[in-house]
């Protein structure tokens, strides 16, 4: 993972990475103690920890079940049982700003807790926000699969060497950046191999075994990465509506679809009655029968308020919901889902009626 200071190596990572680093811990050793628990702050990062790690750690998620990572408020005594593990994953983004509450006080207060950025090196392929109703900037469509999966290679050849010698003293600002990077299976791909990095310089003799378990995870995300290109080139339409707000912008970005929805950026946010006659007259325009929403905005086996009203006023006959792969549901936990089956049972299916590619 990465020294106290926050993040530390990308996919390319050496330990002479890690001693450029060493000096502003004043004498880091992870020959100090021993580290065979972790904590990481998201659903999604721990998961992969755990698939990473094997049966060298035990990594613990501290978000409840029904909750999300993001805009969750911890528990006073977290960053006491984070320092007592010795190893932290979270993303270094303000919409975690609980997380970089607790690597803030780890880096001033403890120079042998390790700390890794599930987002280190890959900044130059997180997508903006937008103002528009999207959530972020399409750049007219650039980003197509076959460019990202050129620019997945070489974020794997580039990922340690260019940042080397950085001190992350949380110096970049990513606030305009949208950070469901996860949900994309290609970039989830780098995330998985920077905790990797991470645990090879908390168990160097353990290297090899963590390169190779993250190695054989990608090759789960490569398959779902594979479903998304089948469905949506086997989809009758290319839009579907979402009644809340939009996480998926990563999907659309590599799978070339579009989301609509009447609700803004912001997951607060009210739609005005405008914005949702709006969305029902682009549901009957488009023929949209099913309707997506977030499954963590309405109790299990219930639909959102906004999906009955939709429902109600619009020719959409049936809604499901998507897994943002940030927390999970009990029922879901019961079953042991983890990322790949909130991936294949929830959102595969969902998008599969909603762009009817049956």
């Amino acid at each position: 993972m990465t020294r106290t200071r926050r993040s530390l190596l990308g996919a390319g990572g050496s330990l002479l990475v890690a001693s450029t680093f060493a000096g502003c811990l004043g004498g880091f050793d992870s020959a100090d103690r021993e580290y065979d628990e972790g904590y990481a702050a998201l659903f999604s990062l721990w998961d992969w920890a755990d698939q990473v790690s094997g049966e060298t750690m035990e990594f613990r998620n501290p978000v409840g079940t029904g909750e999300s990572g993001h805009g969750w408020s911890p528990p006073g005594d977290l960053t006491r049982k984070v320092a007592d593990a010795g190893v932290f994953v979270y993303f270094d983004t303000p919409e975690f700003s609980w997380a970089q509450d607790i690597v803030s006080t780890l880096e001033e207060d403890y120079d042998d807790v390790v700390v890794v950025d599930g987002f280190e090196g890959l900044d130059d392929r997180l997508l903006e926000w937008d103002d528009e109703e999207s959530g972020h900037d399409q750049e007219d469509g650039e980003h197509d699969h076959e460019e990202g999966e050129d620019d997945h290679e070489e974020g794997e050849d580039d990922h340690g060497d260019e940042h080397e010698g950085e001190g992350h003293d949380h110096e970049h600002d990513r606030s305009s950046f949208d950070p469901h990077a996860w949900l994309d299976p290609v970039l989830a791909t780098d995330i998985v191999a920077n905790i990797a990095d991470g645990l090879a310089e908390v168990h160097p003799d353990e290297e090899e075994t963590f390169r190779d378990r993250a190695d054989e995870y990608a090759g789960v995300l490569d398959d779902v990465d594979e479903q998304f290109e089948a469905l949506v080139a086997d989809a009758d339409r290319q839009t579907a509506v979402l009644a809340g707000h939009d996480s998926f912008s990563y999907l659309e970005e590599r799978y070339g679809f579009d989301l609509h929805t009447p609700v803004g950026v912001s997951p607060n946010e009210e739609p005005s009655q405008g914005e949702i006659s709006e969305t029902i007259e682009h549901i009957d325009e488009n023929g949209i029968e099913t309707i997506l929403y977030d499954a963590f905005d309405a109790p299990e086996d219930q639909y959102p308020r906004l999906v009955e009203t939709i429902l109600d006023d619009s020719d959409a006959t049936d809604a499901m919901p998507l897994a943002t792969a940030s927390g999970t549901l009990a029922s879901w936990e019961e079953k042991g889902w983890g990322y790949r089956e909130q991936m294949e049972e929830i959102n595969i299916p969902a998008f599969r009626n909603a762009l009817d590619a049956q």
